[in-house]
């Protein structure tokens, strides 16, 4: 395997210009830089990362912290899709990507920072947060950059990236109240999940712009969990029965909400009219099709880690707030009450 001496003999250079050169130092002549690279591209020549990061005291790696990750995600695939942005715009900036997980066990064992320096993270996106979770407090006063998927966070070394929640909610709302409907109810995420408020004032904000009375009873918490969405809806359903629509803050519990009004006898949309939030995969491939707000989960990963690679290389002036648009996506759960 060549080294950066092999280099530095073939291309006539000191170890050190090799070093600064390849470690992408400004003191290094173009033509030098030039020489140097093609070099060790004739050479073969791998760069031990290890042995860089000792000596830049930089690891070029940021990790995906997730919290409370396990099998039940894995249906939507919505961190796969997040993971996957963040993966490709790191890439693009020369950055390696690190997941580890976290839940309230490991929080009190460990602290934030610790665990970004037990995996030598140089920055970290965060995913899957509640609003009470102690990492919070952690972030902001610590030096590490992160970047908050879905959660708005802001301080001197944190930024967030999320979509319109307010005005997605608003769109779903106002397409079923286009249709006719007017008993329309909420199936929520739980009270810790920025999101949820979020799309709850904007369900509300809709139905008061109709003249339509916000019901208190008619927004039930489905834990962002399908078999808890479908208990909760059969319950409400089941004594509710003049309401003709429910619009979901996930497509999880679309999904749920589905399976209560089948077990209730109910058709869809001809007697119940659903629509869901995020256009996961399996949107497409249920019968009907369900109707949602498409969020682009990819780009939400990519300018996540756009994001975070710019307060880590300070190139550009650092903007710590994005807010991506959303769509409403029509197909087949959706229809004017009987």
């Amino acid at each position: 395997m060549a080294t950066i001496k092999d280099i530095a003999k073939e291309a006539g250079v000191s170890v050190t210009t090799v070093s600064r050169a390849l470690n992408g130092y400004s003191d290094v002549s173009a033509g030098t830089r030039k020489l140097i690279e093609k070099t060790a591209q004739e050479l073969n020549y791998s760069p031990n990362t290890l042995a860089r990061s000792l000596v830049m005291n930089k690891s070029r790696t940021i990790g995906l912290l997730v919290s409370e990750l396990n099998r039940s995600g894995a249906k939507d695939m919505f961190t796969y899709e997040v993971m996957c942005g963040i993966n490709d715009s790191a890439a693009d900036e020369g950055y390696d990507l690190v997941l580890f997980s976290t839940n309230t066990v490991k929080q009190k064992q460990k602290s934030y920072t610790q665990l970004c320096r037990e995996r030598q993270v140089e920055g970290v996106i965060m995913q899957g947060i509640k609003m009470d979770d102690p990492y919070i407090k952690e972030v902001i006063e610590s030096n590490i950059p992160c970047v908050f998927v879905d959660v708005e966070v802001e301080g001197e070394n944190v930024g967030y990236v999320t979509t319109d929640n307010i005005f997605g909610a608003q769109i779903a709302v106002k397409h079923l109240i286009n249709l006719g409907h007017r008993n329309i109810a909420m199936m929520n995420g739980h009270d810790q999940a920025h999101v949820s408020a979020k799309r709850r004032k904007g369900y509300e904000r809709e139905l008061i712009e109709a003249d339509i009375a916000v019901q208190e009873e008619y927004i039930i918490n489905g834990e962002f969990l399908e078999p808890v969405a479908e208990t909760k809806a059969y319950r409400f359903l089941e004594k509710n029965k003049h309401i003709t629509a429910v619009f979901c803050a996930s497509d999880l519990m679309a999904l749920g909400v589905m399976k209560a009004a089948t077990r209730l006898g109910l058709k869809i949309p001809e007697d119940l009219s659903i629509v869901g939030f995020d256009n996961i995969v399996l949107s497409e491939y249920t019968s009907p099709q369900l109707t949602t707000i498409g969020q682009d989960k990819y780009q939400m990963g990519y300018e996540a880690a756009k994001m975070l690679t710019s307060m880590l290389t300070n190139r550009i002036p650092t903007q710590k707030i994005a807010t991506l648009d959303n769509s409403l996506i029509i197909r087949g759960t959706t229809a004017p009450p009987k």
